[in-house]
Formats: C-alpha cells, structure tokens, sequence
C-alpha cells in the first residue's frame, strides 16, 4: 500500500473504504524533464498526483509566447477531465524532474460511480468549487451553519398587534405586562409600529393625552422581511435603512417582530455590536471608534467563512452610513435637501471591504444658495479622514472644486466627457456610473445618472473606446511558471478583477443598468439575456475569488503594522503560498476572465482597434 496524502479536496470527498482503494491501487512513476507526460489528443489512462516536481498545462493552439495555459506543483492533481472527456486537450509536460502517482483509470471510474460527490468534484462549475472552499475555510466561533444560514424565523419575537383606536394609557400597561420595547396597530389595511420612543415623545414632546389612540403616533413606512430570508441580510437591511427593528410578513400574514438587539445577540461575538455602535454614536469621538473597528469586524467574518457578498453588502452598508453621520455632524440641515454626496469607485459599487481612498463628490440643486460652500466641503473632508478614509491621490474629493457642481454643470461634464473620449473623460464617465448617493438628497444623482446613460448607451463607438479598457492589463496565465521567487506573485487587481468589473461596467452602461454593484449587475445582464446565467455566475464567483485573496494579503499586511491605506495597496498574490485547491480555482477563475475578454473584444470590435 502506497503511503499518499490523501487529507485535501477532492480526496475528502470519498470515505476511509475509497481511500484505502487509492492507496491499493496507485503507484509512482518518474519523469525526466521536459518529458510530455500527456499528449494533446491522447487518451487518458491515469490521474496524475504530483509528489514533486512541477508540470506545465500548455495548449498547442496558441503561440509559443502564450501557450502555457496552467502550472501544476506538488500536490495538484491532472488528467481526471481527460479521461472524463476521452482524450486530452492540452498537453502536459514536466519541466523538471517529477515523480507523480498514478490513479488508474478503471480505479477512478469506479471512485466516480460509487462516490457522486467526487464524480461532481470534476464535474462542477467555479462557482460549485468556490462554495467548496468556503465551507472548508469555516472555522470556530459562529460556524458557516449557524451564521450565514440562520434564517429570520429562528430570531424573531411573537408579534403584540393592539386595535388602532387603543389609547396610549393601555398601551403602556400592555408594553410593561408584556416586557416588550414595541407594538403593532393596524388601520385601514395598514401596519403601523410604536415603540416606547414614541409613546414617550407623545406624552411628552407632544403632549398627548393618556387617551389619544395609537394610530396618531404610529410609523406606517416600516421594513419588512420574510420568514425565510437570512438573519445576515436582516442585520444589512437594518444598517441600511437606519432602523432597528423590521416586520416579518409571510404573504403579506403577520408572523413577528425582529429587533436589533436580537439579532447580534444571535451572533454572539462582539464583533457584530460594530453596527449599534454606529448607530448609538452622538459625536464624531464616538463614530471614529465604531469606525475604527471594521477591520476587526472584516477579520471576524473571513475567519468565519462568512461569503465575501455578504460580507461587502454588510461593510458597505457600515460605511455608507459612517459617511452619513459625518455628513450629519458637520453639515447644516437647511443644505442637505438641495444637495447630494455621492461615493464613487469600489465604495460606489459596494465592493471594498477594508477603509479605502476617499472617492467622493457633490452634486447641488441648481438653485441651491450655499455661501461657505467649499469651507464645508474641507471640513466634511477633514472628517472622514479622521474616521479612516485616506484622502484620493487623484483629489476625487468634495474639498476639490471640480467634483463639486450643479446638476446641471455635472450634465453639462458629462456631454463633454462623452464627446471627447480621451482617457481621461472615459475615467470620468467610469466613475460616475459607479457613483452611490449616501448622503442628502439621492434624486438629484439619479438625475444626472439618467443624463450618462442617454449620452453613452446608444453610443457604439463610445462604448467601444469605453470597453477597450477592459484589456489594458493581461491575463497572468502564462507568468505561473515564472513565480517561483516569494517576493514575485500575480497582481490579482490588475490581472482579474478590474476586466471584470470594467467590463461588466461596460455591457451595463450599454443596458441602461441602474445597479452599481458588480455583482448585481451580473445579475441583471443574466436577467436580460445578455449574459448565460452560468457563465454570469462563474464570473461572479471568479470576482468573489480574486477580492478574497487579496483581502487574505491586505489582512496580512495590517497585521504586520501597516496602515489601512498601505494595505488596501496589497495587490499582489504570491501562487506558492496558496492551497492546491486554491491554485486550481485561481486558474480556472483566470480562464474565465480570458474568456471574458474575448467576449468584450468581439462585441465591441476591439480586435480590430
């Protein structure tokens, strides 16, 4: 019996019985260098397990300069899809000496037909192996079940639903009866909330008397989830709506209440409090400190295993609203209506987990009246650098003149951007159509955003110049094998996640696509047939890959006394220091933005520029 290590995906996927048969039935075979282990065309007889050594993936097709499609190191395994499909598609060569296990054929078609689950393994999609990965990645604390599956029916409270008409005098008694901090009314079809809060405000601020119905101080504009949604999107619903309880209706039937303080008890670690605090916060002291604990935050639900679109939706909920009690703090409220602060890039997408450069702007009713406009602006700036937001090296920001403007101004920018289609003004239009309103008035960004849209989605050689971005940066592929030296590694931002997101950006643009998110809006290019739902979702785990393993670097460089800034710098991923399940989706996620690109170069007739 061959003593191999069988303890890694997609040897987990079988029982202690499968592995023995491994073990029974491999062996070890040895492969001078530069020696073909596999030949295009030829079919498979054997899994290959490198034990050392290292094996090029080349594809014959393609010149010699960009042939070498895959790096294979000890550990990784090849040939499986080949003796699925036949024969072999690449050709697989040792570029040193090897010494690989074989896994007969007959012995892993066998482990296939009796253990589904390793058949699958082969079989799957990125976006199947990628939620392999997590699971294995959760560890301690809250696990993957009870985190990130908890549903709204395990935490929510009995609803105390009380007649429109009762007085505030038996509500009360009812409240203190039944130890509850809020009931429900209902009036002319409607639900309607009342809280302690209000019945305090009532008798006291208002001066209701102890006999005035609940309906006159009631909330009717109230958030509501369903049974079935996750706990986590409620804890993001509630940050982002600025609320601290939400009514569960299951098809429009009253089931319960879920309050705030319910769902971090829930998830017990002390992280999750981060959201109250910013909530509870009543001075820029107090809102630095609950902003100063995102990264602990960040690094509480990586380690958890908690999904990365989770984990952004709920960082970027946290942030947009950090950024709006700072607008709060420092700006008059006779100005917030006739203006709007809106964040741009990663922040306006929804897509940074750790602080990043402030990427912001102003847009202003076209008959605001605003004297000390830009004083404000250098204050509202000074502010979020005190709350950890860096100031942009590029000056995007509301304390720079140019990114704040009318309405009308911004439209008029965009005209000019959209006609003259340099780098620059393409740079500009990318940003805008990232753009997110999270402070004062969001209708006014909604209508310069229709502005961009009208000038830009019908526009075919603007969104060809726009889209040729998309390949300004190649697709690392064909480096692996030159990434033997730790201080080397892939820019991951360059190589995988910018064609993504400016790509996406791109066919959204074209699409008139409201969302920023890139995820979202991969969602809506799959829901209107612009893009196979599959290959949207591969794309969308292929994004979630490269942002966590950047963020794993961007974790590493904080804990090594970086600052935030410096490490959201962290670009670079070094492929030796990855798992082999790792490098394999890495591999197969950087195919799919090669693939990707073809798409955009042959939609926008970028071959030919």
């Amino acid at each position: 019996m061959v003593d191999v290590d069988l303890s890694q995906l997609p040897f987990t996927l079988l029982d202690d019985e499968g592995r023995d048969h491994i073990r029974r039935g491999i062996d070890l075979a040895y492969f001078d260098r530069d020696e073909i282990i596999l030949e295009t065309g030829q079919a498979g007889e054997f899994v290959y397990l490198i034990h050392k050594g290292e094996v090029a993936e080349i594809d014959p097709t393609l010149p010699s300069s960009t042939s070498r499609i895959g790096h294979y190191t000890a550990g990784d395994l090849f040939g499986a899809i080949s003796i699925l499909n036949g024969k072999s598609r690449y050709r697989f060569k040792a570029e040193q000496e090897c010494l690989c296990y074989l896994l007969p054929k007959a012995l892993f078609q066998q482990l296939c037909r009796h253990y589904p689950d390793f058949s699958n393994f082969f079989r799957q999609s990125l976006t199947h192996k990628a939620r392999l990965l997590t699971e294995k990645r959760a560890e301690g604390g809250v696990t993957m079940a009870g985190f990130m599956l908890a549903k709204v029916s395990e935490c929510m409270r009995a609803p105390l639903l009380m007649a429109a008409a009762t007085d505030i005098a038996s509500a009360v008694k009812q409240l203190n009866d039944s130890h509850a901090d809020s009931l429900l009314v209902e009036t002319q079809g409607k639900l309607g909330m009342v809280t302690k809060t209000d019945l305090l405000n009532g008798l006291v601020l208002h001066g209701r008397a102890l006999s005035s119905p609940l309906d006159e101080i009631a909330h009717f504009n109230l958030v509501t989830v369903a049974p079935d949604q996750y706990l986590f999107e409620v804890l993001v619903l509630m940050t982002r709506h600025k609320v601290t309880r939400v009514v569960v209706l299951e098809q429009n039937v009253l089931k319960g209440v879920v309050e705030l303080t319910d769902v971090l008890s829930y998830f017990s670690s002390r992280s999750y409090v981060v959201s109250l605090q910013v909530e509870q916060a009543s001075s820029l002291e107090a809102l630095s400190a609950a902003s100063q604990r995102t990264p602990e935050l960040v690094k509480a639900l990586m380690a958890q295993g908690v999904k990365l679109r989770f984990a952004m939706d709920l960082l970027a909920a946290l942030n947009g609203r950090i950024m709006s009690k700072a607008w709060e703090f420092t700006i008059d409220e006779k100005y917030r209506e006739q203006s709007c602060m809106m964040v741009m890039g990663s922040e306006g997408r929804g897509e940074q987990i750790l602080k990043t450069d402030q990427d912001n702007g102003l847009i202003l009713a076209d008959d605001a009246q605003w004297p000390d406009l830009m004083s404000h602006m250098q204050t509202l700036t000074d502010t979020l650098i005190q709350l950890g937001y860096p100031p942009c090296p590029g000056n995007i920001m509301v304390s720079n003149p140019e990114w704040v403007a009318t309405v009308s101004q911004w439209k008029s920018n965009i005209a000019k951007w959209a006609s003259e289609r340099d780098g620059d003004s393409l740079m500009k239009l990318a940003i805008m159509l990232d753009a997110h309103a999270v402070a004062g008035n969001p209708n006014l960004l909604e209508s310069v955003r229709e502005e961009l849209f009208e000038r830009c989605s019908r526009d075919e050689l603007l969104l060809s110049y726009f889209a040729r971005t998309a390949l300004r940066f190649s697709t690392p592929l064909t480096l692996f094998g030159s990434l033997k030296k730790p201080q080397h590694g892939i820019d991951i931002k360059k190589g995988g996640i910018f064609p993504i997101v400016h790509g996406v950006r791109t066919m959204a643009l074209e699409r008139r696509i409201k969302a920023t998110s890139t995820l979202d809006r991969l969602d809506a290019l799959a829901a209107d047939g612009r893009l196979d739902r599959r290959f949207a979702d591969d794309l969308g785990e292929a994004l979630a890959l490269f942002s966590e393993l950047r963020l794993k670097q961007q974790l590493t460089a904080l804990e090594a006394s970086s600052t935030s800034q410096e490490a959201n710098r962290t670009n670079r991923v070094v492929v030796q220091s990855l798992s082999s399940l790792e490098r394999d989706l890495l591999r197969e996620a950087l195919h799919i933005v090669k693939d990707f690109k073809q798409r955009l170069s042959h939609r926008y007739h970028l071959e030919y520029s």
